[in-house]
This record gives C-alpha cells, sequence and structure tokens, in this order.
C-alpha cells in the first residue's frame, strides 16, 4: 500500500455533523422537530462566498463524495475521479459540499437513529421524505454555511432531481443546475423495479415491520436481493458483456459472447452459481446489504417514486421552471435505460419553453445508468468546460 495519496486527491477529510433544531415540516405535513444532517466540504469557501458548489447524491450514496477517511481505508468517495484539485469539479478553485440527505443511514437522521421522542430506533416511524423536503434541509445548511447563492447545483439520477428541484424552489440561490442521467419523473416500469426491490425487504423474515433492530437482526437477504435488481438495471447489456466476457476464448465461445462466462468453467446441473454474473451480483448484494439500512432504501426509492415538479403546475413541467433563473447543464448517456436519453430531452424540451438558457449533451458510453459516475473521457471534458466558465464567474464576483 502506497504511503501517499494521489496528488489531485482533496487528501484526507473528516465528515462534520450539523446539529438543526428549528422544526422542518415535510411534505407529507409530519414534522421533524430536531435532526442531524452530516456533511463533508472540500476546498476552501471564498470571502465572498461566491465559489461553492453543492454535490447531490443519489439513491445509495452519501456525504463520502471525494477523498479518504484515513489512511488505512483507501476507498476514495463515491465521486472521487470528479472532484479534487485539477478535476472536473476543481478544489482549487471551488468550495465543494456533499451531505447524507434526511432518511439517510450515514450520520444524518434516518430510521436507524434514535427517536427522541421513544428513545429507541426511528425504524419505520422515520417519515417519508421527498426530494423537496431534502432541498429545503439543504437549503438551511445553506443558511447555517453563510451561502446565501450555489456557484452550482449538481448531481445525477435522484441527485440530478434535487438539482431540478432546487431550480424551481430556490431560483434566486442557484447559478448553475447540473443534471446527468435524469428524467422529469419516474416511467411506470422504473416504479415497478422499486416496488420488487421493496417487496424483496419487506417479506424477508428478518424485517419484523421494519423494527429488525428491535430485534437485534437485519434483514440481509432482502437488501441483498433488492441491490441485485438494482444492480441490473444501472448496467448497460454491454457493459455486462464486457464485465463479464473475460475469460478463455474456449469459454466465451461456449457462451455464446454475451457476458454468460461460467464461474467454474463447467454447469453444475443445478441452482448453485454457475455464472459470473450471478457471482457478481452474490457479492454486489451481500456487500450492500451489511452497510446500508433497509428502511432507509424503503425511504429512497418512494422518494423518486414521488418525484414529480410539474404536480403543482397542472403537469406543465416548463411552468415549474417559469421563474429560475440559472443557467443549465444536462447530460445523457446513449446505453442508459434506467433513464434514457429522450426522459432527459423531455426536462430540455421543458426549458427551451421556459425561455431558459439550457446546454445538453447525449454522451456515447457503454455503461449505461452508472455512466454518470465514472470517468468517461467525453463526460469528464463537457463537466471540465463548462465549470471553466463557472470559475470566471467566480473570478468576476470575487475581484
Amino acid at each position: 500500500m502506497p504511503d501517499t495519496l494521489p496528488e489531485n486527491s482533496v487528501g484526507l477529510v473528516t465528515p462534520q455533523l450539523h446539529h438543526f433544531d428549528e422544526p422542518l415540516t415535510l411534505r407529507s405535513g409530519k414534522v421533524l422537530n430536531s435532526y442531524d444532517l452530516m456533511v463533508e466540504t472540500y476546498g476552501t469557501l471564498n470571502a465572498q462566498r461566491s465559489n461553492a458548489i453543492l454535490i447531490c447524491h443519489a439513491l445509495s450514496g452519501d456525504h463520502h463524495a471525494a477523498g479518504y477517511h484515513s489512511m488505512e481505508d483507501r476507498k476514495p468517495g463515491w465521486w472521487d475521479v470528479a472532484i479534487g484539485p485539477g478535476k472536473p469539479i476543481d478544489t482549487n478553485h471551488f468550495f465543494v459540499v456533499c451531505l447524507n440527505n434526511l432518511g439517510g443511514c450515514a450520520g444524518s437522521t434516518g430510521p436507524a437513529s434514535i427517536n427522541p421522542d421513544t428513545n429507541t430506533w426511528y425504524g419505520p416511524d422515520f417519515p417519508v421524505v421527498t426530494v423537496r423536503d431534502w432541498v429545503n434541509s439543504q437549503a438551511r445548511l445553506a443558511d447555517r454555511l453563510g451561502i446565501e447563492q450555489w456557484a452550482a447545483v449538481i448531481g445525477g439520477s435522484l441527485g440530478g432531481m434535487q438539482v431540478m428541484r432546487w431550480s424551481i424552489s430556490y431560483p434566486e440561490r442557484v447559478r448553475h443546475a447540473i443534471m446527468m442521467a435524469v428524467a422529469p419523473k419516474l416511467s411506470a416500469q422504473n416504479i415497478a423495479f422499486n416496488e420488487v426491490a421493496r417487496q424483496s425487504i419487506t417479506a424477508d423474515p428478518e424485517f419484523y415491520a421494519g423494527r429488525y433492530r428491535e430485534h437485534g437482526t437485519l434483514p440481509k437477504k432482502g437488501v441483498m436481493l433488492a441491490r441485485m435488481v438494482g444492480h441490473i438495471t444501472y448496467l448497460s447489456d454491454s457493459a455486462m458483456r464486457d464485465k463479464f466476457g473475460k475469460a478463455s476464448e474456449q469459454l466465451k465461445q461456449a457462451s455464446m459472447n454475451l457476458g454468460r462466462d461460467l464461474r467454474a468453467g463447467k454447469l453444475s446441473f443445478g441452482f448453485d452459481v454457475d455464472f459470473q454474473v450471478e457471482s457478481y451480483l452474490h457479492y454486489q448484494g451481500e456487500r450492500f446489504s451489511e452497510t446500508f439500512d433497509a428502511n432507509t432504501y424503503l425511504l429512497m426509492t418512494k422518494a423518486l417514486d414521488y418525484f414529480d415538479p410539474s404536480v403543482d403546475y397542472d403537469g406543465d413541467l416548463s411552468k415549474a421552471f417559469a421563474n429560475s433563473n440559472c443557467k443549465f447543464l444536462l447530460v445523457s448517456f446513449t446505453t442508459d435505460w434506467r433513464f434514457p436519453p429522450e426522459r432527459t430531452q423531455e426536462i430540455v424540451t421543458a426549458l427551451l419553453k421556459a425561455g431558459k438558457q439550457v446546454s445538453y449533451l447525449d454522451i456515447e458510453a457503454d455503461q449505461g445508468h452508472d455512466a454518470f459516475l465514472l470517468p468517461v473521457p467525453r463526460y469528464m471534458q463537457a463537466l471540465t468546460t463548462y465549470l471553466d466558465r463557472v470559475k470566471r464567474e467566480v473570478s468576476g464576483h470575487a475581484a
């Protein structure tokens, strides 16, 4: 193991816990009287407080977007490829903020937290939260940090939905909205995938109606199945073929070169794991089930299902953007079948109808929905070019 971290890393980072006593009324009508938000920051806030960027995480993300928590734990943050000195989100110029959303399981108040009213875990009693609720709590965090306006708010997938909501709910507080692999609302197929995932969790005998912690157990099998279903939808067919097509030419021929490579080189003629893709999904599901809270997974998928900013505007998304003041960058990926390019283009059309300044790029990438997390060269260059413009704006504000 190397003794030093990469030169373009933000280095060792320490999460910060922010406690809020001001009650937060949720879209459901329920109220969180107090709550915590776990936050990481990278770079330095300038004297004018004009260089701050908010990173919004997707379903399984958290506050740890870049850098390392220790020299021993060498796993970087989930978007380390894009955040750091000289990277697209350049911490030599920007002050970057990322938090674990309410309902999460990485330090912010959620189902795995203690309910102060009962002195036991919230569990299933934690209220359903929406994208709008998250953005309202993020606005309070911005107030706490003294940030009146974000230079940019950036996110992919469920994170991109938060960016969209920021531009609608707080138009005066965002200069640039950058969304990747995003849709204006979920399709029926996507809601169906989420429901299958939720059913796999709630049907686990160890779920105990969401009170598994009180029983000293976890619904690991259910969470594992939910993650396996989700992971399949995040990858494209070509990505899976590439990932699981590394065996010998003989095996490739035997499996018709469709990413079906045999794990042990021969069929078991039973119901054990035969194919490498099966082994991979088991591994990913097992690892995820050990770290991600089941009730949080239910909440996050419901937030996805409920998102529809046009609901308050007679179903017309362009009306939702009527008061937005920021400039927009939207990025889609050709093999993303979870949020395909045509869904992103619906947002672009609505923004143009509303008379907003929009840049749009459809990136040819084989990695499917997960491409927004990866260092796809043209994608990284697009982010760099766009954010170079934001850097110049920040320099102008600081002059």
